[in-house]
């Protein structure tokens, strides 16, 4: 750590359940880490305490997400309160738009929010995600926007963000980035990493303009509204391997 001091394990000290939860979302800060799509020590995710008190963990402020382990991850309730003893903190702007979509959606055991360059760029283009290409077409179905309403600071800003939210998967924030909800760590990562996928792709594609740029037929993208429906099952399958590979690239998350 940054004052020398180790970490200790908290493996011992909570369930085995929370504790999965913990190596789960650690996972995710270093996949996130990895894949070059961390803001410094800047935007979040979060998971869902397994139980019934309505907890959940979110990274402590200050740590750069390379850095994040198991037991590192900060315990809070649906009103912000610490529930572990730690001398960590937690951002105020993460604990608004994760604490509302955790309130709000059951399903939302995961929460990632991100600032990268594409999705932050898609997000202010007026059009929204196009369906330019494959990536985009299994995005599109399960994608919801929220217009910018400045730093997230405001909790009057909750019900809205959950309600454009709806029963959608991904969201673009508008002229803010990208975030995704899950069921499993797998659920979240895999519908993340399609999104910015696709952001990133129609950055490219319209880097030489508009004007020519081809669109998919329609009927393609009525057969991939389809075929986009066994998305979870694929999750399943890739977030092994994903975990092999961060235990090969980025180990020690699980600590």
């Amino acid at each position: 750590m940054a004052d020398g001091s180790p970490m200790l394990s908290l493996k011992d000290r909570v369930s085995e359940e929370e504790w999965r939860a913990r190596c789960d979302l650690a996972a995710l800060y270093r996949l996130v880490a990895l894949h070059g799509w961390d803001d410094m020590i800047f935007t979040h995710i979060s998971a869902r305490v397994p139980g019934p008190e309505h907890h959940f963990l979110i990274n402590p402020y200050g740590w750069f997400f390379e850095e994040i382990t198991a037991s590192s991850l900060v315990k809070i309730d649906l009103q912000g309160n610490l529930a572990q003893e730690t001398t960590s903190f937690i951002n105020p702007a993460g604990f608004t738009i994760h604490s509302a979509i955790h309130e709000a959606r059951e399903d939302a055991r995961f929460v990632m929010h991100l600032h990268t360059d594409q999705g932050t760029a898609v997000s202010a283009q007026a059009e929204g995600l196009l369906p330019l290409t494959q990536h985009c077409l299994l995005v599109i179905p399960n994608l919801a926007y929220h217009d910018y309403e400045g730093i997230a600071f405001n909790l009057d800003e909750r019900p809205r963000l959950v309600a454009d939210l709806g029963a959608h998967k991904l969201m673009l924030l508008r002229n803010h980035g990208t975030l995704a909800v899950g069921g499993s760590a797998a659920e979240a990562w895999i519908g993340m990493y399609h999104l910015e996928r696709a952001c990133k792709q129609q950055t490219l594609a319209l880097s030489g303009g508009r004007a020519h740029v081809l669109l998919a037929p329609e009927h393609a993208q009525a057969e991939v509204r389809e075929q986009s429906r066994g998305m979870p099952m694929v999750s399943q399958l890739a977030w092994p391997g994903v975990l092999r590979s961060l235990d090969r690239r980025s180990p020690g998350y699980d600590a």
